[in-house]
């Protein structure tokens, strides 16, 4: 039960955060040649995420503790709406989230990178919240814990990408395709699981 919540963290995190890959190898571009700089990033992805953590875990108490058991289930409408929206902007061609947009004026610090982190995290905190009242508390701490030692791989990664322009540019060309399916893909299976619309 722990190995697959495992597993299945590690996927959802991999799926939700490929995107900011992206963004910390920019930062790690503009801080390039200063001192610090691995570690102002590290501290401020761990603070930006910490509090997406906390915020999908408290959304998610408050959740189990006021909404009949039945409910629950139909939080898996969220990510799929979530991946329906993303695969509509995917198909316009819309690029509202403009990575070097993100990062554009602000300097290489612990709290930039944290509040850059934190407004990029409605989409995780949304996806994980369904995640989170469809699982039981243990699983929910192994999720955390897996979450947040996937931090600092993470950041590594985007050390990695900023000194290698193609790799970050196929992330770039097929996240948007990715996200979507897995995130419809998420909320069907916490419909389906949950026994929501009599499935």
């Amino acid at each position: 039960m722990i190995l697959s919540s495992v597993l299945q963290a590690i996927g959802l995190f991999i799926v939700t955060n490929i995107d900011d890959i992206i963004v910390l190898s920019l930062f790690f571009a503009r801080g390039a040649g200063q001192r610090g700089t691995t570690a102002r990033i590290l501290a401020g992805q761990y603070l930006g995420f910490g509090g997406i953590l906390a915020a999908a875990v408290l959304v998610t108490l408050g959740a189990d503790a006021f909404l009949p058991p039945q409910a629950i289930p139909y939080f898996g409408l969220v990510p799929l709406f979530l991946g329906i929206w993303a695969a509509w902007q995917a198909w316009r061609g819309d690029n509202d989230d403009d990575d070097e947009a993100k990062v554009s004026g602000k300097n290489v610090g612990v709290l930039t990178v944290a509040a850059v982190t934190f407004a990029n995290g409605g989409d995780n905190i949304g996806v994980y919240v369904p995640v989170f009242l469809s699982v039981g508390p243990a699983a929910v701490i192994a999720y955390c814990v897996v979450f947040l030692a996937l931090v600092a791989v993470l950041v590594v990664m985007a050390k990695f990408v900023a000194t290698r322009r193609p790799i970050a540019e196929v992330l770039e060309r097929w996240e948007h395709v990715l996200f979507p399916i897995v995130l419809i893909g998420l909320g069907v299976f916490i419909l389906v699981e949950g026994g929501a619309f009599g499935f």
